[in-house]
């Protein structure tokens, strides 16, 4: 039996997110495969013994979670020449060890870039280490800078020169590279990349009626999604508010505080909070907008969207790296008329709402994916 370990920033159980689906689903392919896999993870998880044979926990202190202590944590960063996330997991190397002991595996991955640092620790405990880039953390801090204004702007651009950095001296070491698109192999350079795309689990078509409702999805404490959720509330949300009398639009995802302030005076904008069952509150909408300004990788809101059978109105950067069964449009003007446009239009909606479940079945299941894997990773290739 191949032995498998998982290097997890995240904890990947239970799946609350877009990491852990992806970190998940390469759990679930290895013991498909016939592989033991233990995780080696920096903050609590519950993994399922179906699934996971060892937790190997190296837990990280606590830190201030507060504005000031955002700031200044970040300040320290920008002197001391460090990306947030790979400071955040730095320092670690004698607690790997020791958690890590006499086991010896096959095959490690590092989820995200921001344990690659790790990357020679590791390789004295496996035969072969890759790396699994959820992102690509310079082009993640790239689209930040042009999202945000000047002095957020010019600390983005110097993380974002910074992880450039870092990923032409890190990434070379690893024997090759997961990455979500086309697009995000073209950016890691000569390194080995296989695309293996992010999935979701098989979700059986809803038969559900449509309500007068549109509807955002996600966590609402990572950034690019705050700024998706107050770009379209100042500019977008209004004229639609006035145009449909009847409309609502439902914030769903964990962490509602985050932007609790966009719906405290408007009792036509829902905040859900974590649902049991995203899929069931996505496939009652008429549409899925995604307004996305910054970001990297590729979207789990737009493959759910897809799998529920509601159409999606998305920026280009949210759709980057999908193929485009969905509306595209990209400024404020345009991202409203989109949105009126398939409202007004029934034959349209269900013609894109035909389109993206089309795509989720070919290409954006747990199976689809794993046949990726078998055919285009040899590296990975442990049957």
């Amino acid at each position: 039996m191949k032995q498998v370990l998982l290097v997890c920033p995240e904890a990947p159980y239970p799946i609350l997110g877009g990491g852990a689906q992806r970190i998940a689903s390469l759990i679930e392919y290895f013991v498909a495969r016939g592989c033991a896999v233990d995780i080696l993870t920096f903050v609590p998880c519950t993994a399922p013994s179906a699934f996971v044979r060892d937790v190997l926990l190296v837990p990280l202190p606590a830190n201030g979670r507060s504005l000031p202590a955002r700031l200044w944590r970040n300040a320290g960063r920008l002197v001391r020449g460090v990306p947030p996330l790979i400071d955040r997991l730095a320092g670690f190397e004698a607690s790997v060890r020791g958690v890590i002991g006499p086991r010896r595996y096959d095959i490690a991955i590092l989820e995200h870039f921001w344990v690659a640092p790790y990357v020679d620790v590791i390789r004295d405990f496996a035969e072969r280490v890759w790396c699994d880039l959820h992102n690509i953390e310079s082009r993640f801090f790239h689209t930040m800078a042009g999202a945000s204004g000047p002095s957020a702007a010019w600390a983005h651009l110097r993380f974002a020169r910074l992880s450039e950095k870092l990923e032409a001296e890190l990434l070379p070491r690893f024997d090759g590279c997961l990455v979500c698109s086309e697009s995000d192999a073209r950016l890691v350079g000569s390194v080995e990349a296989v695309v293996y795309p992010n999935t979701i689990g098989w979700h059986e078509r809803a038969e559900t009626d449509k309500t007068e409702c549109i509807v955002f999805s996600g966590n609402m404490e990572y950034h690019p999604n705050q700024q998706a959720v107050r770009w379209f509330h100042m500019n977008i949300w209004p004229k639609l508010r006035s145009r449909f009398p009847a409309l609502r639009w439902r914030l769903v995802g964990m962490n509602p505080d985050a932007v609790r302030n966009v719906a405290a005076t408007d009792s036509r904008i829902e905040l859900t909070g974590a649902v049991p069952d995203a899929m069931a509150e996505i496939a009652t909408a008429r549409l899925s907008v995604v307004p996305l300004l910054a970001g990297s990788g590729t979207r789990i809101k737009i493959l759910e969207a897809w799998a529920a059978g509601t159409a999606v109105v998305s920026t280009t950067l949210g759709a980057e790296g999908l193929p485009e069964s969905l509306r595209i449009a990209d400024g404020a003007a345009a991202f409203e008329r989109a949105v009126v446009e398939l409202l007004n239009d029934p034959a349209e909606r269900r013609r894109l709402e035909e389109a993206g479940r089309n795509t989720y079945e070919k290409y954006y299941h747990r199976q689809a994916g794993w046949a990726i894997l078998d055919a285009k990773g040899p590296g990975l290739h442990l049957k």
